[in-house]
């Protein structure tokens, strides 16, 4: 009997033991996804900043006139 409850006990550690890595593994992936994020969001942000100083540099250059059929 305490044979049976030793390999039980034995299944149990080794479980726990993967249950532990594998939230280690996750975490660190969750760790590099939010560095990730945190790169993509600056670089979002560069990139509307710099459309939008184009886009006011094209907006200054077209002259606002009424058509010749008004």
């Amino acid at each position: 009997m305490a044979n049976g409850a030793d390999d039980r006990f034995d299944e149990l550690e080794i479980m726990a033991a993967h249950q532990a890595r594998l939230l280690e593994d996750l975490n660190e992936t969750v760790v590099r996804q939010a560095k990730e994020i945190e790169r993509l969001e600056r670089l979002v942000e560069a990139l509307i900043k710099r459309f939008q100083a184009v886009e006011e540099q094209v907006q200054a250059d077209i002259p606002v006139t009424k058509p010749p059929h008004w």
